[in-house]
């Protein structure tokens, strides 16, 4: 990350240099030309430099993306499966352990529409890798207090990673419309200290 810094502002800073000088000099010269009705040669030069000058960019950043794309070593890896209307969650890490996580109806001191009878279980601290599809139609698994929201698509395994840094109850819903009961498809995690997950 370093890298790809200092080499965009050393390019930044070469254009903004250049730039200052011809405005400069455009300020305080004294020729004008007064019948020069096109320049194929500078247009030419000023489409093809910053192509160029793009290039230089993208190509470290393209590079940077894929890296930080790559989930180093996370601790635990959950599969998260969308269906009409609830979702499985799979932890293979450990023992292996699956479940089905169903909206509950309204007791007291629960929340309405958010609470279900299976709460996503994770350790607080630790690298998360969430492996998100679905099963029939297009969900989506959002937890918007966290900041994620993945598509959860048929014949397609998406990927995310987070690190939680405290313990909690996070809700969250299906956010695609998915069918009649779209809105009653809720997500619930836990998030609680590495010890109290390894009894789990």
């Amino acid at each position: 990350i370093n890298f790809f810094h200092d080499h965009a502002l050393f390019v930044l800073m070469m254009i903004t240099i250049m730039v200052s000088y011809i405005m400069t000099n455009l300020f305080f010269n004294k020729f004008t030309y007064r019948n020069l009705l096109d320049g194929q040669l500078i247009e030419l030069i000023w489409t093809i430099l910053p192509a160029i000058t793009l290039t230089f960019i993208a190509l470290p950043s393209l590079h940077l993306i894929y890296i930080l794309d790559e989930t180093n070593n996370p601790l635990l890896s959950i599969k998260s499966m969308g269906h009409q209307w609830y979702w499985s969650y799979e932890y293979t890490d450990f023992k292996p352990q699956d479940f089905d996580s169903y909206m509950k109806t309204t007791e007291n001191f629960e929340f309405r529409l958010l609470e279900v009878d299976n709460r996503m279980v994770i350790p607080f601290e630790s690298q998360i890798r969430m492996l998100i599809s679905s099963t029939d139609v297009i969900h989506s698994w959002t937890i918007p207090s966290l900041g994620i929201k993945v598509d959860a698509t048929p014949g397609r395994l998406n990927q995310m990673s987070f690190l939680w840094n405290r313990t909690g109850l996070f809700f969250g819903q299906c956010s695609e419309i998915c069918g009649a009961n779209h809105s009653f498809m809720p997500i619930s995690m836990e998030s609680i200290s590495p010890n109290f997950f390894m009894s789990w």
